[in-house]
């Protein structure tokens, strides 16, 4: 990591564990710069900035709830006054899914697109007016391979990270004249307690961990290559193990990848 991130104020969604955890950690370890902490668990925040070796200086603690999406344009204004700017909007908190659709209520269904979707572009509507204003930014936000293709046990997880990607795509377009740039990262299997708080068909965490996610990339190696990607302004990187050979099946042998899918050990 070189100084790209120097000096600039970083704004991570979901930064009371797993990923979010994971890349406050790095940034403190590689970098002088200011990071604003976000998630429901305000408590598990301060934790967090504390373990990461974070000065009172460096840090701010903004909790929120991605499904109260219409309480985003206040919490970005409250993100904005604790440092004067945001620099870099990584959007890292979301819900994961392990159900069949026929067994999933449709309620489940809404709520993943309220989380995964719905806040998440909520929030990033609420913070770009001021990254135009400061002339520029970067918005990085994590989907998924599901948001490439699709597996089963993920149907409302897919079509939620399938949404991020139309809508960041199209973003990108939108805000190049504004300096403003989308990178858009798809991970594979990460050791984190990913699969343990996914909801099931009637809205319940499903309360262990999933085998394929236990053997996945370290959480510490993941955040590396993320903020690589992120740094290097890459529009899209997808990071895992072999189970990213489906976005190469899904662009080149379709059918290959349908038969693949239907046998894949998904959890």
């Amino acid at each position: 990591m070189s100084n790209y991130y120097n000096d600039k104020v970083i704004w991570i969604t979901g930064a009371s564990s797993g990923i979010g955890e994971a890349l406050v950690k790095e940034l403190v370890q590689k970098s002088n710069a200011k990071v604003i902490l976000s998630s429901r668990n305000g408590q598990q925040l301060y934790e967090v900035a504390e373990s990461a070796g974070l000065t009172v200086s460096r840090y701010a603690v903004i909790p929120l709830d991605l499904k109260n999406y219409k309480e985003m344009p206040e919490i970005a204004a409250k993100a904005v006054a604790a440092f004067g700017k945001i620099d870099i909007l990584i959007n890292n908190a979301g819900l994961s899914q392990r159900s069949l659709a026929i067994e999933t209520d449709i309620e489940v269904d809404k709520r993943l697109m309220d989380v995964d979707f719905i806040g998440t572009v909520a929030l990033t509507k609420a913070v770009i007016p001021y990254m135009i204003q400061n002339k520029g930014g970067h918005i990085a936000v994590v989907s998924s391979l599901m948001g490439i293709f699709g597996a089963p046990m993920r149907s409302g997880y897919a079509a939620a990270k399938h949404a991020l990607h139309g809508f960041f795509d199209a973003l990108r377009a939108e805000l190049y004249a504004q300096n403003i740039l989308i990178t858009i990262i798809c991970p594979g299997f990460i050791q984190t307690d990913i699969s343990i708080h996914a909801v099931t068909g009637d809205g319940s965490s499903q309360g262990t961990m999933d085998d394929a996610t236990m053997k996945g990339m370290p959480v510490d190696i993941f955040a590396k290559k993320m903020l690589n990607a992120i740094e290097k302004k890459k529009n899209q990187k997808v990071i895992g193990g072999k189970e990213v050979l489906g976005v190469y099946l899904k662009r080149f042998f379709p059918a290959l990848l349908a038969k693949v899918i239907r046998k894949a050990k998904v959890v």
